[in-house]
């Protein structure tokens, strides 16, 4: 083009990861190229707003009132591709391409990915499909077991059913797997809601939060004295994966609090793994890639036994963090893929794939008008 593509960044939402996406945003703005690019920050509130000004995000994170940002909504009406100001308003221009960094629930799940399908916006990720499998832990591992993938043992329960029989869903996960267990809500990220449980009593408390996040329930087995070890991919249709890289984390396991709070995980990149090992860790992460479906941009994370070698595949991330300890752009720039330019290719891929979804037909013409009169 001979012009700046103007990049809307949305970020926000109404999720537990709120605050993680703020900061994910903060980096993709900063690093995204002034002279090829036209940022629109668009944030959305906790309560769902859809706010755009240059001030959004600052106020965002400072939770300051959001009276005075002018409010938007983005149409799903093809022939606008641009965001109309709330109340009759202006509207904010025509967008070339969305870079969503919302991560958790209504933005990660293939809800916002469905209203950019609509609108006929590029944008940076995995489609509704790959999204909504790439969120929900439960379904992601019967495909990932169908695939042929390594995976733990798990067992999952509709939420509603803890509160009627706890008694017999701690029975039913003592019966299937031992102790520790991971006790996780099937849609959330960044560890939100999860809890290691080691005993009976743990794994009743675990339950109980993990019931506030999700309507489903997974409890996984713990992989005894292992290694976090994650490898992101990036493409289309012929994705790569990176080296891998170690999370070794300051908890017990790598929490919320351990990603994002405390600042004493450490990180090994790449990672110290034989070449056969890392080696099968990148055709794994690829495979688990086309298996959800994915496109763009994932971050695929695993364990790695440490006495056996024993791989276990943990999860698949769409929207991988953008934060400056983020793993996600840290990997790719080992592999010699600085953070720029990692954004520069997220973005055409974006475009190349709606490119290709634009070409195909989405009408037939009947041989005859049998619909009409």
């Amino acid at each position: 083009m001979d012009r700046k593509l103007r990049v809307a960044v949305i970020f926000g939402g109404r999720s537990g990861e709120h605050e993680v996406s703020l900061v994910s945003a903060t980096s993709v703005i900063a690093a995204l190229d002034p002279a090829r690019y036209d940022v629109v920050p668009v944030g959305i509130s906790r309560d769902g707003r859809w706010l755009s000004s240059a001030d959004t995000l600052h106020l965002l994170k400072s939770r300051a009132p959001l009276d005075r940002i002018p409010e938007c909504f983005l149409p799903p009406d093809p022939t606008r591709r641009s965001l109309v100001g709330a109340g009759g308003g202006p509207s904010i221009g025509p967008i070339d391409v969305a870079f969503p960094v919302v991560h958790g629930t209504y933005g990660e799940d293939g809800t916002l990915q469905g209203l950019l399908e609509l609108a006929d916006i590029p944008y940076v990720g995995a489609g509704v499909i790959g999204s909504a499998l790439g969120m929900d832990k439960i379904l992601q591992k019967k495909l990932f077991a169908q695939e042929g993938l390594p995976v733990a043992r798990y067992v999952w329960f509709p939420a509603e059913g803890l509160a009627h029989a706890p008694r017999r869903v701690v029975s039913a996960v003592e019966d299937a797997l031992r102790y520790p267990v991971f006790v996780k809500p099937a849609n959330t990220g960044s560890s939100v809601g999860i809890a290691k449980a080691h005993d009976r009593k743990e794994l009743r408390a675990a339950l109980a939060v993990a019931a506030h996040y999700d309507r489903k329930v997974i409890v996984e087995q713990g992989v005894t004295r292992a290694r976090e070890i994650e490898v992101s991919v990036l493409g289309n249709d012929d994705p790569e994966a990176s080296v891998p890289g170690e999370v070794i984390p300051s908890n017990e396991f790598y929490d919320y609090d351990a990603k994002y709070v405390d600042g004493k995980t450490q990180t090994v990149i790449p990672a110290r793994l034989g070449a056969g090992a890392a080696a099968r860790l990148r055709r794994f992460a690829v495979q688990a890639f086309r298996a959800l479906d994915c496109a763009g941009m994932a971050r695929v994370d695993f364990f790695v036994q440490q006495k056996t070698g024993r791989i276990v595949l943990n999860e698949v991330n769409t929207i991988p963090g953008f934060t400056p300890i983020s793993m996600y752009p840290k990997l790719w720039e080992a592999s010699g893929l600085p953070y720029p330019l990692l954004l520069d290719r997220l973005i055409a891929l974006a475009l190349e794939r709606h490119a290709r979804k634009r070409s195909l037909r989405t009408s037939y013409d009947p041989k005859a008008a049998w619909y009409a009169g």
